[in-house]
């Protein structure tokens, strides 16, 4: 930084998301100049925020509450697997692959262990299972390596950032699958998961810049998520966001006149 600029006047701000690590800051009022005078007038919240809670009612109003009971949460382990094997295949065929794995190797040690053969015998139904097989054996094999066993206990002793910096450093894991550890599993942390349809939706409508990678989009969107929000609430919006995708923001002509989010949308207004 320039040695002039160190003495302009800086906005306070407020650190968003303390408790989960996440080191993005939110303005909490701005400087201006009235008749030769210095006011510090408050920002008020992201608009964006608001988009994403009206956003919301809107799909519980049209699809219902998805609301997973907690016996039904999976161990982070088991997430991470799910997400490794799971590239392009629907969620329901990677979740029964998930538990086929376990099944037939009675532990995850014992499946990083597994000839990748043997593996791939087990993954027939994913849409490419010689690749998952491959990132499946190095992710899990990487985790024994560091942890002695497959074993991500220690990522509940961790901030949310940290966590998921430490998992994006394993084989085959990006920020999709680490977001989905910390999310979708009994750590239930506030991570919001970005697949294809969701990231689809987000910059369609405005919210993430039109070209931004998963990364970017991630970290442009958590910026602005409803401070109010639980984990579980992080969950249910992904898979609401997944079912509006799959239904009327498809990748190919979307159905923008009927949409549900039609109103709140940049790209559905421009096409009606």
């Amino acid at each position: 930084m320039p040695a002039s600029s160190a003495a302009l006047p800086r906005a306070s701000s407020t650190k968003c998301r303390a408790s989960t690590g996440w080191s993005t800051t939110i303005p909490a009022s701005r400087r201006v100049r009235s008749n030769g005078s210095e006011l510090e007038l408050p920002l008020g919240s992201d608009p964006r925020t608001d988009v994403i809670r009206r956003l919301q009612a809107l799909l519980v109003q049209r699809f219902g509450r998805i609301e997973p009971a907690a016996a039904a949460w999976r161990q982070p382990e088991w997430v991470l697997v799910q997400g490794v094997i799971g590239a392009q295949t629907k969620s329901e065929i990677s979740n029964a692959a998930t538990d086929r794995l376990l099944k037939r190797f009675k532990s995850w040690e014992k499946v990083a262990t597994a000839a990748p053969d043997d593996l791939q015998t087990e993954l027939t139904t994913q849409t490419y299972p010689g690749v998952a097989a491959e990132r499946l054996k190095a992710s899990l094999s990487a985790i024994v390596a560091s942890r002695g066993k497959v074993d991500l206990s220690h990522l509940g002793e961790m901030k949310t950032h940290d966590a998921m910096n430490w998992l994006e450093q394993l084989p085959g894991v990006g920020r999709k699958i680490a977001a989905g550890v910390m999310n979708a599993s009994t750590l239930d942390r506030r991570a919001i998961v970005l697949d294809g349809h969701h990231k689809r939706i987000l910059q369609r409508m405005g919210l993430v810049p039109p070209k931004a990678n998963t990364e970017r989009a991630f970290d442009a969107i958590m910026s602005v998520m409803p401070e109010e929000w639980s984990g579980a609430d992080y969950d249910e919006h992904h898979l609401l966001m997944k079912k509006l995708g799959q239904s009327w923001c498809r990748p190919s002509m979307p159905d923008c006149a009927t949409c549900p989010a039609q109103a709140l949308c940049k790209t559905g207004l421009a096409n009606t």
